[in-house]
């Protein structure tokens, strides 16, 4: 045996050699997925900022159409992805909702990225 041969053995065993790091699975990475589909929006982050900037960490959603510039139907759809990635809670009262940051939402989102 060559000492060519003796490099190609040892690096096809280390290529081939399971990490034994944990790995996502398909039902995890879908979740993750759908919480950076839901952040890679610039109208749904100025929507976080301004809810957690809010008097209270709160805002009706009358308050949210006019900072962005969109109709109520486009703001309200931003805001149903919020609420669906787990970023946003919203509460009826009355005739308008309003809306606040999940407690430790924007806290798991980074953990999730430094988990990676």
């Amino acid at each position: 045996m060559t000492a060519l041969q003796i490099v190609e053995s040892t690096a096809a065993e280390a290529c081939c050699t399971p990490s034994g790091l944990p790995v996502l699975g398909a039902a995890e990475a879908q979740g993750k997925a759908q919480l950076f589909k839901a952040l890679a929006d610039p109208n749904r982050l100025r929507l976080l900022s301004i809810v957690k900037a809010s008097d209270g960490g709160e805002a009706c959603v009358c308050d949210l159409t006019e900072p962005l510039d969109l109709g109520q139907p486009t703001v309200s759809h931003h805001l149903k992805i919020l609420v669906d990635a787990g970023l946003l809670h919203r509460e009826k009262r009355g005739t308008w909702a309003y809306y606040s940051l999940v407690p430790g939402a924007l806290e798991r989102t980074a953990d999730v990225l430094s988990a990676l």
